[in-house]
C-alpha cells in the first residue's frame, strides 16, 4: 500500500494527522519569459475547514528580476487572495482554495497544488512552508 507524500515522517503514523494542499503564490512579471518570484502561499485543510493566504513582496528581489515592476499595482493585485468571499461568499474552504489556485496567464500565478501530511498544528505546518518556500 503506497503511502501519501508527506514532510513529516512522524506525520503517516499518527491518526489524526491533517491532510493539507499548498500552492505557491508567484509574481511573473513578463509572462512570456517564465520567469517569476515566490512571493506568497496559499494552504488549505479540508477535514479542519481551513484555509489560510500569506504574501510577502521582496521588493529588492522582484527588482533584481524587473526593475521596472510596478510594485504598488502588485500589492493591490494580491488583495485578492486575502479575500474571504472570492469568488462568492459562503463557498466551503476547498472551493475557494481551487479557485484562487485555478492556473492562469497572468503576472499572478501559482503553482501546481502539492499535498502533505502532517500532525502538526495547520499554522506551524503553514509558518514552515512559508519559511522554506518563499521567505
Amino acid at each position: 500500500m503506497s503511502q501519501l507524500p508527506t514532510n513529516n515522517a512522524r506525520a503517516v503514523q499518527a491518526p489524526d494527522a491533517n491532510l493539507y494542499e499548498y500552492a505557491v503564490i508567484r509574481y511573473v512579471p513578463r509572462v512570456e519569459r517564465e520567469e517569476f518570484v515566490n512571493i506568497g502561499l496559499i494552504m488549505m485543510c479540508k477535514r479542519r475547514r481551513w484555509l489560510r493566504c500569506e504574501i510577502r513582496i521582496n521588493e529588492e528581489r522582484i527588482r533584481s528580476l524587473c526593475p521596472s515592476a510596478d510594485v504598488a499595482l502588485l500589492r493591490r493585485q494580491v488583495a485578492l487572495f486575502g479575500r474571504r468571499d472570492v469568488p462568492e461568499p459562503g463557498l466551503p474552504v476547498e472551493e475557494t482554495y481551487r479557485w484562487l489556485t485555478a492556473a492562469k496567464s497572468a503576472i499572478l500565478q501559482t503553482s501546481a497544488s502539492h499535498p502533505g501530511l502532517s500532525a502538526a498544528p495547520m499554522d506551524d505546518t503553514f509558518a514552515r512552508l512559508l519559511a522554506e518556500l518563499v521567505e
